[in-house]
């Protein structure tokens, strides 16, 4: 049930501005929290939404605005003050100690004391406890490590009910979840809620956003959209009001798949046979000038293995490739940029984003790669390339000093596929450049690949939605247990005809 609006909040945030040099990241934002409801917060990427957060949660000190918890002014100079007011979070990437139990995690810096040491069996078994009371019967001698992102998500809510959260924060708690999980997550949720906790909610999945949600908060440009219950705010009109254009204008996106390409010269790159023994199959691919070739299957079907062996950043043991004809190795990813060929890998924290590096560094860092140390990039070309790349894909904010960590994921994401576009590719690899991103984002990223496309650029892109891969590709090779099980021609097939090819083909076949 929502929220009684007649109950005073129990989070009351009033004027917050933030500005970061050059950039105001928030302006004169008001948003409440009340207890026993789920409130949504809602926004592109770069809209404010972390800003935010972490304006209540203590990382960032308010240059303007008021926050009051339980009735009372705060002003929080770090988390540890944040969780003392009763204010907890739970992030994407969950803040623990993976080579602890279950139990000491759980209880981390509150464990029962006994003749000056820790009493280890009242720890587990208070531990036991708090989880119980969400409705989890984990061993809380196990280690935390052991267990999937989903139970590390659910120890981390059941360490802030020791902590007796008064706010609970989930920031995109569902990104690594597949639908069970989810619905494990929610079945907490709403337990929590109907004991009274307020819980502030972030996610770019706007069905779960709807399932879950009581209000919903909207942020654009650092600035307060508005505030909806959430059966007041149809999907279209968010969608509208998180990117400031009309739905209709995303769905207007040209579909590519039925573009004709031209198959009948020497492809743009050939592989065959290409495979890694206990990684993936032999498999085969060719890729056309302006060609999209979308690379379709499950998680854990082959999709990043293959792409990874045609880039040199894992060694094929089997096979051949070829680039214009001519045959070549990729043992290493140099030898692939040597040949203008591009990736953007789908861990963009791990292997894309340098986070301590500005944004501009991150941009030219593609160019510098491939000319090497001797060939320093100059102030004035680096501006430039900078410059017209961050404008070309939107990057937000426009401040190319800033550090690339500090920018939300899709922001990230558009300064990795600036920096390979900079390097003149020929063909680029996206792994997975959508995920975990907003739909505005997503639309801008997905019209760019099909204008560069257009232009001539060949991409093989990897997406595990479905849609968006025959919306974006003329042809789809489907991969099922680490092997290709098949090719379609994109034009005329349907999300159903696809999901039954990955499900039921039995044999390899070129459509």
């Amino acid at each position: 049930m929502p929220a009684d609006t007649a109950v005073p909040p129990v989070v009351e945030m009033t004027g917050i501005t933030i500005r970061f040099p050059g950039v105001l990241a928030l302006d004169a934002v008001d948003f409440s929290l009340r207890p026993g409801e789920v409130h949504a917060l809602m926004g592109e990427n770069g809209a404010g939404k972390s800003t935010l957060i972490k304006a209540l949660t203590g990382v960032y000190s308010v240059d303007a605005g008021t926050i009051v918890v339980n009735g009372r002014p705060r002003s929080f100079s770090s988390t540890a003050d944040a969780q003392s007011a009763g204010i907890s979070t739970v992030y994407q990437e969950v803040n623990l100690c993976a080579n602890l139990s279950v139990g000491e995690n759980v209880m981390l810096g509150h464990e029962p004391r006994r003749g000056g040491g820790i009493d280890w069996k009242a720890t587990h078994r208070e531990a036991a406890a708090h989880l119980e009371n969400l409705g989890l019967a984990l061993d809380t001698q196990s280690m935390l490590s052991s267990h999937s992102i989903a139970v590390q998500q659910l120890v981390a809510i059941g360490r802030a009910m020791v902590l007796d959260a008064k706010a609970l924060i989930l920031d995109e708690p569902t990104s690594s979840l597949d639908r069970g999980e989810v619905e494990q997550l929610f079945s907490v949720i709403r337990d929590l809620r109907g004991r009274g906790v307020a819980i502030l909610f972030v996610s770019h999945f706007l069905d779960q956003v709807y399932e879950i949600s009581d209000r919903i908060t909207v942020l654009r440009n650092g600035q307060l959209v508005g505030e909806y219950a959430i059966d007041e705010l149809p999907r279209g009109a968010l969608v509208t009001k998180m990117i400031g254009r009309e739905l209709d204008e995303l769905a207007a996106l040209a579909s590519v798949a039925d573009r004709a390409i031209d198959r009948t010269g020497t492809p743009v790159l050939q592989a065959t046979g290409v495979g890694r023994r206990g990684v993936l199959e032999p498999a085969d691919i060719a890729v056309y000038d302006g060609e999209v070739v979308g690379i379709a299957g499950l998680l854990g079907s082959g999709r990043t293995e293959l792409v990874r062996l045609l880039y040199g950043a894992d060694r094929a043991d089997s096979g051949q490739l070829e680039v214009r004809g001519r045959t070549t190795r990729h043992t290493t990813p140099r030898h692939a940029i040597e040949n203008r060929i591009a990736f953007s890998s789908e861990d963009r924290r791990a292997e894309g984003i340098i986070a301590d590096l500005t944004v501009a560094e991150n941009i030219v860092l593609g160019i510098q790669a491939r000319r090497g140390a001797m060939r320093r990039v100059s102030r004035a070309e680096a501006d430039a390339v900078v410059a017209e790349y961050m404008a070309a894909l939107g990057v937000r904010p426009a401040a190319p000093g800033m550090l690339a960590g500090n920018l939300s994921g899709g922001n990230q994401q558009k300064v990795l596929l600036a920096r390979w576009l900079a390097t003149a590719p020929t063909l680029i690899v996206l792994d997975e450049p959508t995920r975990g991103i907003d739909v505005g984002a997503k639309a801008d990223i997905q019209r760019k690949v099909a204008e560069l496309s257009a232009q001539g650029l060949s991409v093989v892109f990897i997406s595990s939605e479905l849609e968006e891969v025959l919306r974006l590709a003329q042809r789809v090779v489907v991969m099922r247990d680490r092997r290709k099980i098949g090719e379609l021609d994109s034009s005329g097939v349907s999300i159903d005809d696809l999901i039954e090819y990955i499900a039921n083909k039995r044999e390899e076949s070129v459509a």
